[in-house]
């Protein structure tokens, strides 16, 4: 047995063992959350939908941007300057501070013709892989995985397109040469 001197010392540093353990928890969930704001969301390819008078057989997917939501801050004038004469300030100016929520950029969904499920093997997201390394978009290594890193590559690169999208759309894979590009019939003269 423990002498009393010893005992309540320990007791004492005890009561924090919950505090320290709900601590690392909370740690560990907020390092979790930021990796998630890290990630590139994994498109979903081959989904039964379409838009309204998609041609039969073609694939399509959304990709959904997410609204921006900001906290804005706005000054406003409650009672202006009181001045003499001569413009100089005998009262100042009296502000009120508003602070509240605003959406700067409305949530956006958009569909995208993409490739279908069949055309996406291992060879053609390698290809996609060495076409992005090619014009410099993509630096990771050829493994003909759909990951993250050729998620990130392929929205930098649609983007300037016009197209802020992680899904390959169609268009873009014709333009780098993935696909073949349909042409027109030729038409006989006479």
């Amino acid at each position: 047995m423990l002498p009393q001197n010893t005992i309540r010392p320990m007791q004492q540093h005890l009561k924090y063992i919950p505090l320290l353990a709900l601590a690392g928890a909370l740690t560990a969930c907020q390092e979790v959350s930021d990796m998630r704001g890290l990630s590139e969301p994994a498109p979903l390819i081959g989904r039964a939908s379409a838009p309204e008078g998609a041609a039969p057989g073609t694939c399509w997917d959304q990709d959904v941007t997410p609204a921006r939501i900001e906290t804005v801050t706005e000054q406003h004038l409650v009672t202006p300057a009181a001045l003499d004469g001569a413009g100089r300030v005998l009262v100042p100016a009296v502000y009120r501070t508003e602070t509240r929520q605003a959406i700067t950029q409305e949530r956006k969904t958009l569909w995208v013709e993409t490739l279908c499920a069949d055309e996406m093997t291992p060879e053609m997201v390698s290809s996609i892989q060495r076409a992005l390394a090619a014009r410099g978009w993509y630096q990771g290594p050829i493994t003909g995985a759909m990951d993250r890193g050729t998620r990130i590559a392929i929205r930098r690169y649609q983007t300037p397109r016009g197209l802020n999208s992680a899904l390959l759309s169609r268009d873009v894979a014709r333009e780098l040469g993935l696909i073949v590009v349909e042409r027109p019939a030729p038409q006989n003269a006479g």
